[in-house]
């Protein structure tokens, strides 16, 4: 199974093509060629707890079965970390690319509205090896009374489809590099017929308006300092505001059109924060404030995709085991190509049954994918 699964969604002839268009193709035979290090990079997100040698031999153990070949004689950890640095991060980072899409199809519970795919932007840490190069080119958070973390983190920021989990897009980094920042080459590459949802964080006009150019339509909270200029109340209690950039440059820039939903939440606490949305969706019947505001809620999927990927895939608490900065990365990538593949496996499941893929546990499928064929070293592949 682990093996099906990745080769299912990152197929060998694929893994072929990347390694080639990105210059790691092998020169000379080895004993771990170029494609099974990038599966090994996706196996290690599989099975995070496994030492070097336990992934590697789960890994070339299913790859020989696949392809009726005799399992291979299992190099020493040195070889496989050799091999892993040969490889790099790239790689992993362009397999990605290529195969991660939204997976709904039309009519997947909340994976729509208004005839748009409902995605939503965040990022999220990870902490790496505590080692000097990862300190110098992630950086570390500071705590209380000017200290420093443990261990110094990556940042990733991506955008996830709500209706299945799915993250098919990225960008990874270093901690210092703030999220606003990592996140412009991501609304760059969105698409029209998106609706896409962001935390009050994101909520800038520079952000904003690099991401109206794409042809999506955004729906994000507001900061509590932001102040569009009123131009029409509409029927739902929404209204029409012109949106400026801060300061000066506000003075001169084009305003843009927005429609500001403001509302509360009544579930009991008192003095509960109000909510102000804004949207590119400018008319109320096109979607009522009302589906916009429930609609919004939907951006804790992506905080969910997280915490699937944390907590169950990597393990509580697990610190990456990479000691170099590109190495880390390459981890990173593998991560996120394992995520993915996981959920393409939970999508098919739920859509083959006509469920809501909501009502896939990930922690089942998670483990159904680590199941492996422990005993294929003894028999042939032949054997029935």
């Amino acid at each position: 199974m682990s093996v099906g699964v990745l080769t299912r969604t990152f197929p060998p002839s694929l893994v072929d093509e990347v390694v080639a268009s990105c210059g790691r193709t092998e020169q000379r035979n080895r004993s771990l060629p170029a494609r099974a290090m990038a599966y090994f990079s996706i196996g290690m997100a599989l099975h995070s707890e496994g030492s070097y040698e336990d992934v590697l031999a789960l890994l070339t153990d299913g790859l020989a079965w696949t392809a009726g070949e005799e399992p291979l004689t299992l190099p020493s950890k040195s070889a496989i970390f050799q091999a892993r640095s040969r490889l790099g991060a790239k790689p992993l980072e362009v397999l990605f690319e290529k195969v991660a899409v939204p997976l709904a199809k039309e009519g997947t519970p909340g994976a729509w509205l208004g005839g748009r795919r409902v995605v939503a932007i965040d990022g999220t840490c990870l902490d790496v090896a505590d080692t000097p190069e990862n300190a110098a080119f992630f950086g570390r958070p500071g705590v209380n009374k000017g200290e420093q973390a443990a261990f110094p983190q990556a940042r990733v920021v991506a955008v996830a489809e709500c209706g299945t989990h799915a993250i098919f897009d990225a960008v990874v980094g270093a901690y210092t590099t703030p999220e606003n920042t990592m996140a412009g080459d991501l609304v760059d590459r969105l698409e029209p017929g998106m609706l896409v949802l962001a935390d009050r964080g994101f909520c800038g006009f520079p952000l904003w308006s690099r991401a109206v150019l794409t042809g999506c339509d955004l729906l994000w909270r507001a900061m509590t300092n932001m102040k569009p200029r009123h131009i029409e109340t509409l029927a739902d209690g929404s209204w029409l505001a012109e949106m400026r950039p801060s300061g000066n440059a506000g003075r001169k820039a084009e305003p843009l059109t927005i429609r500001v939903i403001d509302y509360r939440i009544d579930d009991g606490r008192r003095n509960e924060e109000p909510y102000r949305l804004f949207t590119t969706i400018l008319d109320p019947t096109d979607i009522s404030a009302v589906d916009l505001a429930a609609a919004y809620t939907q951006r804790w999927e992506i905080e969910s995709a997280f915490d699937e990927l944390k907590t169950h895939q990597r393990g509580p608490r697990t610190v990456l085991r990479s000691k170099s900065p590109d190495l880390v990365l390459q981890e990173v990538w593998g991560h996120l190509c394992c995520h993915y593949a996981i959920r393409t496996l939970m999508w098919e499941a739920a859509d083959n049954a006509g469920v809501d893929p909501d009502r896939v546990s990930f922690v089942t499928a998670l483990r159904i994918a680590r199941r492996s064929i422990s005993v294929a070293r003894d028999f042939s592949p032949s054997a029935s």
